[in-house]
């Protein structure tokens, strides 16, 4: 274990024993979808545990240890450095509100509070937002998922360093514009969720596959990263797949977008596409039946993001980002900063995974 990952491992102990305070017993099943971390993870986690008299292992979780669960300290005094964390979003309605639930959850239980700002991908410049944070709410900590493709980006990075409260960055990159020393963040590991997409498909049989986006953002610039690395490794070459971005959804024009994209995947005979994200996926596929062709014989679908992919039909394969454990991750962070703030930078990666559905299928000639 690196010492990224003490205070996640801490994190997720301390849990566990709020769950079993709570419920009297705990199922390695029902923790690993609450937590979003590995099975051999929680049962490292619970032999742990029971070697400090904590609990008492038993077939498939733990129960209480003779006297009743002793809660752990957190290592942080709440009311020394303030009881609130400020977060701010780019938005409120697509795949940051689990983010957030799971970081309020977790701050909930740890006596603490969130306060929560949603701004949007075309604002600017995010300072005065931040600012009213700090001055008017006295938050004692942030959690910023700040605008990266801006001119005044580099200027938010560097106010927060100068700003004098701990903070971290979730879902993006940074350096401090004054010494270019990285900035605390917590990310996803979206080019890993490319090469999975890639290389369910081509296990199938898939040659020819393409890549759709629908917007210009870090994490799409990490999708292409990712496909692109798969497609070499898998020696796809570039007339065999076609790769094209998408607008806006909300745009009156994107229906037709749409339909002039099928074509262009139909005439190059792509037969399955990693599409960007759920919304733009759907699309696709709704288009496609409704020309009469089949999903998944004709064409393979792949969603990344998975906010809502398995409750379409048919359920669409997706790549899922660990947006749960990227929130309890960023909460971590920023504590163990604030709990000492001389602590070397960490920077940590999730991995995605892919949950493959009916969307996805071997092609009509491998078959």
């Amino acid at each position: 274990m690196t010492d990224q990952t003490v205070p996640l491992a801490a994190s997720r102990r301390d849990l566990i024993l709020d769950v079993l305070a709570r419920t009297g017993a705990v199922r390695v099943s029902q923790l690993t979808e609450e937590f979003g971390v590995a099975a051999v993870t929680l049962r490292r986690d619970l032999q742990q545990m029971e070697s400090e008299g904590l609990l008492v292992r038993v077939h498939g979780g733990a129960v209480p240890p003779p006297g009743g669960v002793v809660p752990r300290p957190t290592g942080l005094d709440v009311t020394a450095v303030g009881g609130r964390i400020g977060v701010l979003v780019p938005s409120l309605d697509f795949y940051w509100p689990a983010v957030v639930r799971a970081m309020e959850q977790d701050a909930r239980s740890r006596g603490m509070s969130l306060l929560l700002r949603g701004t949007s991908y075309d604002l600017q410049d995010e300072r005065p937002v931040l600012e009213r944070m700090l001055e008017a709410d006295g938050v004692a900590g942030l959690v910023v998922a700040p605008n990266t493709d801006t001119e005044y980006a580099q200027d938010v990075v560097s106010w927060l360093g100068a700003a004098g409260v701990p903070f971290v960055l979730v879902e993006r990159d940074a350096v401090h514009g004054r010494d270019g020393a990285p900035v605390e963040a917590v990310a996803t590991d979206h080019a890993l969720g490319a090469v999975l997409a890639a290389r369910h498909l081509a296990h199938l049989g898939h040659r020819r596959v393409g890549l759709l986006i629908s917007r210009s953002s870090p994490t799409s610039r990490k999708i292409i990263a990712g496909w692109s690395a798969a497609c070499r490794e898998l020696e796809l070459t570039p007339s065999e797949h076609v790769e094209r971005l998408l607008p806006d959804p909300s745009i009156p024009g994107f229906s037709k977008a749409v339909d002039a994209v099928l074509d262009a995947v139909l005439t190059a005979g792509v037969t399955a596409l990693l599409v960007h994200s759920d919304r733009e996926a759907m699309a696709i596929v709704d288009l496609a039946l409704a020309r009469g062709l089949d999903v998944p014989g004709d064409l393979s679908v792949i969603a990344y993001d998975d906010e809502y992919a398995e409750l379409f039909t048919p359920a669409l394969t997706a790549v899922s980002p660990p947006r749960a454990a990227l929130g309890r991750a960023a909460l971590d962070l920023l504590l163990a900063r604030m709990a000492d703030p001389e602590r070397p930078v960490h920077r940590v990666t999730l991995s995605p995974t892919l949950n493959v559905r009916a969307s996805t299928g071997a092609p009509r000639d491998a078959r």
